[in-house]
């Protein structure tokens, strides 16, 4: 089961803690599709941005119930990877900022 590179990788996460990380310590933080695995998120991140993967780490979330009046909803569940790159590999996400 074979994806594209860019179907993985929904969108980068740009936090305060994140971006710190990515200065600190060389590690990027991406929301990812739910059903991706470690395996599939170091090649897509590799591919995309042409760069070398160290480790791979994941964190599942489940979406939270929301309510407008007496209706209720349920915010999708998503996935969170961080990825450490090797010394010497960088992306820049936003430049200037």
């Amino acid at each position: 089961m074979s994806r594209e590179p860019r179907e993985i990788i929904l969108r980068p996460i740009m936090t305060e803690k994140s971006m710190r990380q990515k200065e600190e310590q060389n590690v990027v933080t991406f929301k990812v599709r739910p059903d991706a695995n470690k395996v599939e998120i170091r090649s897509a991140v590799e591919a995309v941005f042409n760069v070398k993967v160290a480790s791979v780490r994941t964190a599942s979330y489940e979406g939270k119930l929301k309510r407008m009046g007496r209706h209720q909803g349920h915010r999708p569940d998503w996935k969170k990877a961080v990825v450490k790159l090797q010394a010497g590999h960088k992306i820049e996400l936003v430049e200037g900022a």
